[in-house]
């Protein structure tokens, strides 16, 4: 596995920036020596410190000290939190060797650059992760801002498909995107429980359950991976004539469960360039 020599840095230390910084130092392509993350609460930044890394509450140092600098904040910080950023940040020659990558939802390329114009020939790349990075089973899109180079493209690539899969995309797809990866974890999480309470109503023990439940979604979509068969042919395979399985088919398809996880991935599309939107 090819490693990063390159120091990282985390603007805001939250779920999705941990799951990130946490995933590299765990799968070796960065030390924690190598990351500073900062956040406005330092307590709240223990666990970081739990893995070795540096924290602040002091967001330029991030920026003056790091190559690579994760935007890990809410969108509507974006706004204030560059505004303090420019207010104290003192360009060197070193900016325009920088390379930011933001990971806030619906906020797009130009926005972004606007709000970083005061980096010299900022470099920055637009990403959608999820929150399985954190065990190597991520879900990623990025797009390209002005100054980016192939060489940052291909740093940016080896860090988030080291951690699951990673695809460059048009960046007018990646809101539509995030509303299957970047949401769709829950929506799993969601369907998991369900199925392990639909065994627990029938006598299952809850551990039991849970277990089996998880190891089910596992199981079958590494199915689908591994033969690269469509999911309704799969489907059609364990559905026999008159079965069990046909008559639970039936009962998803009653209570609409396509159009609902459909009309979840749209909503929640929809919704990530709501957030964009008032962020500005």
């Amino acid at each position: 596995m090819a490693k990063l020599d390159e120091k990282i840095g985390f603007i805001g230390g939250g779920n999705m920036a941990f799951a990130i910084g946490s995933g590299l130092i765990n799968r070796g392509i960065i030390k924690c020596g190598q990351v500073l993350v900062s956040g406005p609460n330092i307590e709240n930044l223990q666990r970081w410190r739990d893995l070795g890394v540096l924290t602040t509450d002091d967001n330029n140092k991030v920026v003056d000290k790091m190559d690579i600098i994760f935007i890990c904040v809410k969108p509507h910080i974006l706004k204030p939190c560059a505004t303090e950023l420019k207010k104290n940040h003192c360009g060197t020659n070193k900016d325009k060797d920088k390379l930011f990558v933001s990971v806030l939802a619906g906020v797009n390329v130009k926005d972004l650059e606007d709000n970083f114009c005061f980096i010299d020939h900022l470099k920055m790349i637009r990403c959608m992760p999820n929150t399985p990075m954190q065990v190597s089973e991520g879900c990623s899109v990025y797009s390209a801002g002005s100054y980016v180079v192939q060489q940052d493209l291909e740093k940016v690539h080896l860090m988030l498909n080291s951690l699951g899969v990673a695809q460059q995309v048009p960046e007018n797809m990646i809101d539509a995107v995030t509303g299957l990866s970047g949401c769709g974890p829950a929506f799993v999480y969601t369907i998991i429980e369900a199925l392990a309470d639909g065994a627990v109503k029938n006598g299952v023990p809850r551990q039991m359950a849970s277990q089996f439940a998880v190891q089910v979604v596992m199981g079958a979509a590494k199915t689908i991976m591994v033969t690269g068969k469509h999911p309704a042919t799969l489907r059609d395979e364990v559905c026999s004539p008159g079965g069990a399985t046909i008559v639970g088919v039936h009962e998803l398809e009653k209570g609409n469960l396509r159009a609902t996880v459909m009309n979840a991935v749209e909503m929640s599309s929809q919704r990530c360039a709501d957030l964009g939107r008032k962020g500005k």
